[in-house]
């Protein structure tokens, strides 16, 4: 809120007191504190609803007898209404009033839960997915305007590491829970975690945010076709980046149709917002450098952490066999500093002498080391050599996530809040979909490339080796006297070789690739944005003596 400029008048300056504060909000607190940690709970609990569900979905399928392109299309339904959700949900708080709509949608994604694991067959459950994907999908935005609205200025970028945690702690904290829930309570809980969690959530919202009133007088100006065109589109985007390497992409009638139809029903949306007098966003933000650079940074810098952190997950599975439980510790490590790390890193970028934009690039730097030091992944390897990896992106996340945000936010009006939020989150949830994309289109090649190209030097070098001996026949010969068997199964032993150094290599390739991209994106974020400074309560100037 700003002070209104001081008036010359003839016994001196006057000074002119800043507007009242809102009647429904209440002076800052112990209870305005409460309101918000029960709508960071809330969206940690519609994270742990996404990841947990996405990383026991093996688990879950084995449970429930569901096949496998059945359970792909259960993670590819809910993150497109959980993204969809994010684009239109300030409208729709504006109108409700943040207190009850917060509250509703907590408690909506907590029921929907209960009755999930008995689900007679998969659409019932992929209707129920997405209901859940869209009460989630409205969460994550409510809490960037909660952490802007109701914290005082000398506080706010606190709130931006509190939002944050959505980012890097909750993400991380998905695959020890899973593992816990698995092994040692019941595959149920995997969807029934949520619960009491949601509960709590809500008595501390109920307790401790603002009730502000509802405006159901701005129905008059509501944007139904971009609502219409909008959800689809955003819907049909996101399907397309979750199934598209599954389906071969643009081979797959399905996958065509969805983008060429998606795609132009977006370009409408677009069209619409751009011209709309009560649209979802804004898209002249674009027109700021400081928009574009934080904005295309945000996708890239979630979509580096969600690839950073899936990289050790596969190999631990795909190669040395790990359960989730076994590969916990190396999600813990990245998860639980977060809770330090985030607060430290907030003070930090809080200090009008500390540039953010340095901070950022520091951070990108860690995450840049973090991907050198994976290029020297080995067969060999094993959950400890991990450990140095995970302990850069510690530091890493949380020194690229908040820089991200304040040169989101901070350059924003009070006004401006909901139309950013929207647009942050819907690009915040999009990067997860376009990391798995990524990940599954470039491992899937590279994989391919390194097998053949090892077969091809195994078939050309064969007979040249030949006097050697097979290692791999000499360690089975004992196990059978039929030659045939033992050739059998020393082919099988090779090919499961090959598909390991194959995975391995593409995984390499991947951390390479992974170097450059942050070595890029701090370059760009040192010279694009121009400097934002953390927010200062205003003080009225004082009339000279």
């Amino acid at each position: 809120m700003n002070t209104a400029a001081p008036a010359q008048g003839a016994h001196g300056p006057v000074i002119h007191a800043a507007p009242p504060m809102p009647s429904y909000i209440p002076p800052f607190g112990l209870r305005t504190v409460i309101g918000c940690l029960g709508m960071l709970l809330a969206v940690h609990v519609a994270g742990f609803n996404e990841h947990v569900t996405e990383i026991g979905l093996s688990d879950i399928r084995g449970a429930m007898h569901i096949g496998h392109d059945e359970g792909t299309w259960l993670i590819a339904i809910y993150e497109a209404f959980n993204i969809a959700a994010m684009a239109f949900t300030p409208w729709f708080y504006m109108t409700f009033s943040i207190y009850r709509f917060s509250i509703f949608m907590t408690a909506i994604l907590a029921l929907l839960s209960i009755p999930a694991p008995f689900m007679p067959d998969v659409t019932s459950l992929c209707i129920l997915r997405a209901f859940q994907g869209l009460a989630g999908g409205c969460l994550p935005p409510v809490l960037m305007t909660v952490m802007l609205k109701y914290l005082p200025a000398p506080i706010r970028v606190f709130g931006i590491g509190g939002y944050a945690m959505s980012a890097t702690f909750g993400p991380n904290l998905g695959l020890p829970l899973e593992a816990f829930w698995f092994e040692h309570v019941g595959w149920h809980w995997l969807y029934w975690e949520i619960v009491p969690t949601a509960a709590i959530a809500i008595a501390m919202m109920a307790y401790g945010l603002p009730k502000d009133p509802m405006h159901f007088e701005r129905f008059e100006k509501f944007n139904w076709f971009g609502l219409l065109v909008g959800l689809p589109a955003i819907c049909s985007l996101v399907i397309v980046l979750y199934q598209g390497d599954r389906l071969d992409w643009f081979r797959s009638e399905t996958i065509t149709n969805l983008t060429f139809w998606g795609g132009a029903a977006f370009i409408v949306f677009v069209i619409n917002e751009a011209f709309h007098p009560s649209p979802y966003f804004k898209i002249q933000y674009w027109r700021s450098r400081n928009i574009q650079a934080a904005l295309l940074s945000l996708v890239g810098i979630l979509a580096i952490c969600s690839i950073m952190g899936e990289i050790p997950a596969t190999y631990l599975e795909a190669v040395r066999g790990y359960r989730p439980i076994q590969a916990a510790p190396v999600s813990l490590v990245v998860a639980l500093p977060q809770l330090i790390m985030l607060p430290l890193i907030a003070a930090l970028c809080n200090s009008r002498k500390v540039d953010c934009r340095w901070v950022l690039a520091i951070g990108m730097a860690c995450l840049a080391i973090s991907a050198f030091l994976g290029t020297w992944l080995t067969v060999d390897w094993v959950r400890d050599n991990f450990y140095l990896l995970q302990i850069l992106q510690v530091f890493g996340q949380p020194m690229t996530v908040i820089p991200t945000l304040m040169l989101a936010t901070m350059a924003m009006g009070p006004a401006d809040g909901p139309f950013i939020s929207g647009m942050v989150n819907m690009l915040k949830g999009l990067a997860n979909a376009v990391a798995f994309a990524l990940f599954s289109a470039f491992m899937r090649r590279r994989e391919q490339y390194h097998s053949a190209m090892l077969l091809d030097h195994h078939g050309t070098h064969q007979l040249a080796l030949q006097g050697m001996g097979n290692p791999i026949v000499q360690q089975l010969n004992p196990t059978s006297p039929d030659s045939g068997h033992v050739a059998r199964n020393a082919l099988q032993v090779l090919h499961t070789y090959v598909r390991e150094q194959s995975l391995v290599l593409a995984l390499n390739d991947l951390y390479f690739v992974l170097i450059w991209v942050c070595c890029g994106y701090a370059v760009l974020n040192l010279i694009l944005p121009h400097r934002v400074y953390p927010p200062r309560a205003p003080t009225p100037q004082t009339p000279a003596r």
